[in-house]
């Protein structure tokens, strides 16, 4: 048993594997143009911890964090001014930028970039000429890359994680009426003490039908809902759990665990100053100091405002040699897996860790700040804002 990569003191208690599948032939293409070495499988394993209170340790100290967003032009003119073409997919979520090359972006571009994302949440490149190297060194420009200890990664370069359904479905079996977990709506890593920030998945193969992605945005989920209600989960904390599962070493009888951690329901983004919803069905587990059945409702209805509004998500077409770039900070997303695997599908996705979650009361949400609001909406704030000055007396 060898030790892990993320942290000596764990001991694989995997067996290492080999790729039995077969690449598909643009994956490997890129791969071996990027030098990544394949002779002794793929992809690699890191160490995965057997124990919960080892994988507490991965990451369990906060670490310096500034937002590459906050310090960006906010006229973006270096980005812009570069690219051929700026689209906005649709009015509150997703915009596509042509004529550039991520790995040739100038430090005042990954700014700008970081910036657009957390105005936009997801932003499209298509055409990419990326090594998975070039796609971690811009992950490093936004924040600590994340080393999962559960999940595949590139060979020789750790934090890009290998995302390749036709592997996972090996592990777990997918099918029409359970695609699996990707395919649910979620937001990446909540279990963390400094979750995700952006997200960048470059795929490099892809189905010819389906496959698409789906985002949400988490700015006008919060909006949807009332002044009055937004008062009622402003402030509250909810317990947030990993996707994967591990032994409590003191009592290993008692079953899986999952790593908890205890983030605002509403949180701000750093870089626009913008509340967000930030809940997720699939990780979200309960709303702290309610009662179970309270809490559950709460959460339900939010999950679906958050799921059910199509006026507030984009879906994409993928195209080989595409990257995303999202911010799990104010979004949800959803794999769609209706191609059912009848053809490969890879690509590989780096994550950037961000700050401590945080709540301000006095933070405006997106259509507030962006001077949206039409008569019905500024009216309501009023008499919420006159409501709560009235019970603070």
């Amino acid at each position: 048993m060898a030790p892990s990569a993320i942290d000596p003191s764990i001991v694989d208690v995997a067996q290492p594997r080999k790729d039995t599948l077969g690449l598909p032939a643009a994956a490997r293409e890129r791969l071996e143009k990027a030098g990544i070495d394949l002779s002794k499988g793929y992809p690699y394993r890191p160490a995965r911890p057997l124990y919960l209170q080892d994988a507490y340790t991965i990451r369990n100290e906060e670490v310096p964090f500034e937002d590459a967003g906050a310090r960006a032009d906010k006229s973006k003119k270096n980005l812009f001014a570069a690219a051929t073409k700026v689209t906005d997919l649709t009015t509150h979520i997703g915009t596509e930028i042509e004529g550039l090359q991520l790995k040739d972006l100038t430090p005042e571009q990954k700014d700008e970039l970081a910036l657009l994302i957390a105005e936009r949440s997801v932003v499209f490149f298509r055409d990419q000429d990326l090594t998975p190297q070039q796609q971690r060194e811009l992950g490093e420009w936004y924040g600590q890359v994340e080393v999962h200890p559960q999940v595949p990664q590139v060979p020789g370069v750790l934090g890009v994680t290998v995302i390749w359904p036709a592997l996972q479905a090996t592990e777990r079996p997918a099918n029409f009426r359970k695609p699996g977990g990707a395919s649910s709506w979620h937001t990446d890593l909540v279990h963390e003490l400094q979750p995700a920030g952006i997200t960048h998945l470059h795929n490099d193969t892809v189905p010819d039908l389906g496959g698409d992605t789906l985002w949400a945005s988490g700015y006008s989920a919060y909006e949807k809902l009332s002044p009055e209600f937004r008062k009622l989960i402003d402030g509250k904390k909810a317990v947030y759990r990993s996707a994967h599962t591990y032994l409590d070493r003191n009592d290993p009888e008692a079953g899986p665990q999952y790593i908890e951690r205890v983030h605002p329901l509403v949180r701000v983004h750093p870089a626009t100053g913008w509340k967000a919803l930030w809940v997720n069905r699939a990780m979200t587990v309960r709303i702290v100091g309610l009662d179970k059945a309270e809490s559950d409702v709460i959460l339900n209805y939010l999950y679906d405002v958050y799921e059910r509004n199509v006026d507030i998500q984009v879906r994409f077409k993928w195209t080989p040699r595409t990257s995303a770039l999202w911010d799990n900070r104010i979004t949800i997303h959803n794999a769609s897996w209706d191609y059912a695997g009848r053809q490969p599908r890879h690509g590989t996705r780096v994550t950037s860790l961000a700050e401590r979650p945080f709540f301000d009361p006095k933070a405006p949400t997106r259509r507030q700040a962006l001077g949206l609001l039409d008569d019905e909406e500024k009216e309501a704030l009023k008499a919420a804002t006159e409501a709560l000055k009235d019970f603070s007396l």
